[in-house]
């Protein structure tokens, strides 16, 4: 399954995130972040006809999120902004939507793991191999489960 440089990348990223936790989310709080779909689709897209957003998130609203998850006690605010993105939970390639519900603030070390999967499921579903929900949930369960991403990228992979 694992090739011995991406077996070691992934346990030296996981340790670190063991070190660092409660400092920043290790994914998406379900009360703050439970993910939205896109509701006024600029495009339409894949064979699945699903609703594209283009990403318009302003500077305000991600320092709301920020705020939002300092809250509840991490100290993103705290760190370096470098070391962070505002994710969208279910990508706006996947139909996400750009509101407050769809967006959290991620690591560098979570967004290590967890991209190549939000392009792969993302191609799957352009070439009409894989559903939004399908696509949805091996999302939602490789950002809320870390250790299992790369077994879940293997299976997209497959498709």
């Amino acid at each position: 399954m694992f090739k011995g440089a991406a077996l070691f990348v992934l346990v030296s990223v996981v340790s670190s995130l063991t070190l660092a936790q409660g400092e920043f989310p290790l994914g998406p709080d379900a009360t703050l972040t439970p993910g939205s779909l896109c509701n006024s689709a600029d495009q339409i897209r894949y064979p699945e006809k699903i609703k594209y957003c283009k990403r318009d998130v302003s500077g305000g609203e991600k320092a709301q999120v920020f705020r939002k998850y300092d809250n509840i006690g991490y100290r993103t605010r705290s760190m370096n902004r470098q070391d962070f993105k505002i994710d969208h939970y279910i990508p706006l390639c996947a139909g996400g939507g750009n509101d407050e519900r769809n967006l959290w603030p991620q690591h560098v070390s979570v967004y290590q793991i967890t991209d190549k999967l939000e392009e792969l499921v993302c191609i799957k579903m352009a070439e009409g191999r894989l559903s939004q929900k399908r696509a949805i949930e091996y999302i939602r369960r490789a950002k809320n489960n870390l250790d299992e991403a790369p077994g879940i990228e293997d299976e997209v992979r497959g498709l």
